[in-house]
């Protein structure tokens, strides 16, 4: 599967965004897809889950701002993030997995090419 992240852009803090990942060259129901993100210096972290069940998983840094859906019928998975604060400044990855869906690096098979989001204070 070939993942297209989009919808990075420059937003102030407070302010809301929605990313999406396109998926091709595959059966997108049958795989688990996550969100990552990477600050400058910094390794890449777990943001948010959803099983192919559509079941979701949050990280602390996630819960209560962000929601991740999917839509097996256009083969996209979202991040809508609301609330942004200036530390969610990262590029931001989307990932596919036939396996479990979880919350590391290792559980996912395909990835994006990643987004960047800048917010600003």
């Amino acid at each position: 599967v070939q993942l297209q992240a989009c919808g990075g852009g420059l937003v102030q803090a407070g302010g809301s965004l929605r990313l999406s990942c396109a998926a091709s060259r595959g059966t997108f129901s049958t795989y688990g897809m996550g969100w990552f993100r990477q600050a400058p210096g910094k390794e890449r972290e777990f943001v948010a889950a959803i099983s192919r069940s559509s079941s979701t998983y949050y990280a602390d840094i996630a819960k209560g701002r962000f929601t991740i859906s999917r839509d097996n019928g256009k083969n996209t998975v979202y991040l809508q993030m609301n609330s942004l604060k200036p530390e969610d400044t990262a590029v931001y990855y989307c990932a596919a997995t036939r396996g479990v869906t979880g919350s590391t690096y290792g559980d996912y098979d395909y990835w994006g090419q990643g987004t960047e989001l800048t917010v600003s204070s």
